[in-house]
């Protein structure tokens, strides 16, 4: 079922839900990467209606489907009230727990979202969520000193001013098909803007900041062999966290695109049996008297 959410300041995002049947185990709200869109995840999607989660996956402004000028970020909060706008229509459509599931940037989308659950008094488009799932996160987008200084004039000089994001499409996968169909797709994109990197590189500081106050269950899985954004944001991530609330594997091998890898069934059958562990815990709390 396709439908459009408009944001706080008009733009139209392309919003996909997916039930998985009427007794669905709860909901996952995909959140894409930079420079893509949620249609790259359709495998995904599938397997998580095959094993019982409803799914909502939507495109970021300036993304994919949706309106907004080709990565571009006009308010440093923009993305994070976007993803408040669909989780509230997430729970407005599905009933259970909602789990957030995000890729790379969008990795980094969830995180900045969950470290605001960590504050005394969060803002106003926060709404809690049950769990969360870290996919390659850019949590660390591995900025060189002489690339910091350059975002700070950027952000001075030309803030909204968009061009390449310098990542190679040979970077996202060993496997030469799923690269071939990345270059090849008409809504994949390689614009960014300094307001955007500024966005992604102050996301990842402050989510590692928050990790040793982190409350709400989490899976964080990444590629050891990344070069889009830097696997060391990953590893002081889970080494401040607490470990009985994040669960962390690395699959040291992978590039970039874990669920586009050709060991994709593996990282899947993690991810399931993770989700598995989710559904069981809120089925145990329902059942007390």
């Amino acid at each position: 079922m396709l439908s459009t959410l408009s944001t706080a300041d008009g733009l139209k995002l392309h919003v996909k839900h997916s039930p998985a049947g009427d007794r669905g185990r709860g909901t996952v709200v995909l959140v894409h990467g930079l420079g893509e869109h949620s249609g790259r995840y359709a495998h995904v999607v599938k397997a998580l209606n095959g094993w019982g989660w409803h799914t909502v996956a939507y495109d970021h402004r300036g993304h994919g489907r949706s309106e907004g000028a080709r990565g571009a970020l006009n308010d440093p909060d923009a993305m994070l009230a976007d993803l408040s706008l669909v989780v509230a229509a997430a729970r407005a459509e599905h009933v259970g727990p909602l789990v957030l599931l995000g890729h790379s940037m969008g990795g980094l989308v969830v995180a900045r979202y969950g470290a605001e659950g960590t504050l005394h008094d969060p803002e106003r488009w926060f709404h809690p969520v049950d769990a969360i799932v870290m996919s390659s996160p850019a949590l660390d987008a591995g900025l060189s000193g002489g690339q910091r200084f350059q975002l700070r004039m950027m952000r001075w000089l030309a803030p909204n001013l968009a061009v390449g994001n310098g990542l190679k499409p040979e970077w996202v996968s060993r496997d030469p098909e799923v690269v071939k169909a990345y270059v090849a797709d008409p809504l994949v994109h390689d614009r960014i803007t300094p307001k955007l990197v500024s966005f992604i590189v102050d996301g990842g500081e402050f989510a590692r900041r928050q990790a040793s106050a982190w409350n709400v269950p989490t899976l964080l899985v990444y590629a050891g062999k990344d070069r889009c954004v830097a696997p060391r944001g990953s590893r002081a991530f889970a080494s401040a966290a607490p470990a009985h609330l994040v669960e962390t594997r690395e699959f040291p091998a992978l590039y970039h695109e874990i669920f586009n890898e050709p060991e994709q069934q593996e990282v899947l059958a993690a991810l399931e049996a993770w989700l598995a562990t989710r559904s069981a815990r809120v089925a145990d709390v329902s059942s007390v008297p």
